[in-house]
């Protein structure tokens, strides 16, 4: 039984009229943002509407470093360019590699996201990984900062993916969660607005996809683009067997006589591509679980383990951590987006959930 706190230590009621964002008489002048700043996508959720953005995490550049455009129209053009343009994926393994980059990606998605063509951004929360460094942490404020973000707040991305799937997290109740995004897998224990245990593995779907290319070119001479490697993950891949096997056609350039050609693969194929990244994931969920403090852990008996992120669609994931773990675990609804709803629902009670942000 989850036992509910009369006063949450101190800590207001996200509903009590208190916490409620005073509204100022110039605030039609600004669109305050959450984002979700992903390896794979980024999510921007505004003040007052919701998730307004769901974009992949791309840039295509011209041969003068210029912006050509972001998000959707530069995944199409993806490992199709030709010399004059190039396209430039500014994270990897959850934190920034190109800094210069990722500030013309996060200036264009706000642009696309911008209701009213004078308002400017005044407040900004973005997630970042638990385990990244106070230089990364830095890297990541800063580019907000020159992208026109006047105040930026950090929480980590297992304390949203909590907030998002609707725990309370200033309970003094533990709740297990791991979030598999594309670059990163956050597993954290979270109680009492805090991270008691955490663990940042920089594996997560786009490691998956590298492991379904270089299964094709060595077991089956055929060589295949991250496009069709992602394709094949989502819609054959599984974390163990499934009840029918699944199968799909898929296209690639053959290693022996350098021409395209067609090859008939399984789910069994996909399944045993990724099969060392899945157990590694399995294996990290362990042993977060042996780094528990037992009365959390009794907590994490009751409630199980909720998984969040895309990685959580991979087909029978959770059977394989609970035959793993003799955990119940649970998806959560719409795994995708529940980071940037936590990170949301933050920016719209910032007083409440105070202690989470940095």
């Amino acid at each position: 039984t989850i036992l509910a706190m009369s006063d949450n230590y101190g800590i207001p009621s996200p509903a009590s009229s208190k916490n409620k964002q005073k509204k100022g008489l110039l605030d039609f002048l600004y669109t305050d943002i959450a984002i979700d700043l992903g390896t794979a996508n980024t999510l921007i959720y505004a003040r007052g509407e919701g998730i307004v953005l769901d974009e992949p995490s791309i840039v295509a550049l011209n041969q003068n470093n210029i912006p050509v455009t972001t998000g959707h129209e530069a995944r199409l053009m993806h490992e199709k360019t030709h010399r004059n343009i190039r396209t430039v994926r500014p994270l990897r393994d959850g934190v920034i590699a190109d800094f210069e980059v990722a500030e013309h990606m996060i200036r264009g998605m706000i642009k696309k996201v911008k209701m009213k063509w004078y308002s400017s951004t005044r407040q900004m929360v973005i997630c970042v990984p638990s385990g990244i460094t106070e230089v990364e942490r830095r890297a990541v404020r800063d580019s907000a900062e020159h992208a026109g973000a006047k105040e930026v707040y950090l929480v980590d991305e297992p304390m949203a993916a909590a907030i998002g799937i609707g725990l309370d997290v200033h309970e003094p109740v533990g709740s297990m969660i791991v979030d598999i995004g594309g670059g990163t897998t956050e597993i954290a224990v979270i109680a009492l607005s805090g991270i008691v245990y955490a663990q940042s593995v920089r594996l997560g779907g786009d490691e998956l996809n590298d492991d379904i290319i270089n299964y094709f070119r060595r077991n089956h001479n055929l060589l295949i683009g991250e496009r069709t490697a992602e394709k094949i993950k989502c819609e054959i891949g599984s974390a163990a067997p499934l009840d029918e096997e699944l199968e799909m056609i898929t296209k690639g350039r053959d290693l022996v006589n350098g021409v395209p050609r067609t090859r008939h693969i399984t789910s069994k194929d996909a399944r045993e591509a990724i099969a060392e990244s899945v157990n590694t994931i399995v294996e990290s969920i362990t042993k977060s679980l042996e780094q528990t403090p037992p009365e959390l852990s009794a907590d994490i008996l009751d409630r199980g383990i909720m998984l969040t992120g895309g990685g959580a669609l991979l087909k029978n994931l959770d059977k394989l951590i609970m035959e793993t773990t003799d955990l119940p675990v649970h998806i959560a609804e719409d795994p995708l987006t529940a980071v940037v709803r936590g990170t949301g629902a933050i920016l719209e009670n910032l007083d409440y959930y105070r202690p989470v942000i940095s």
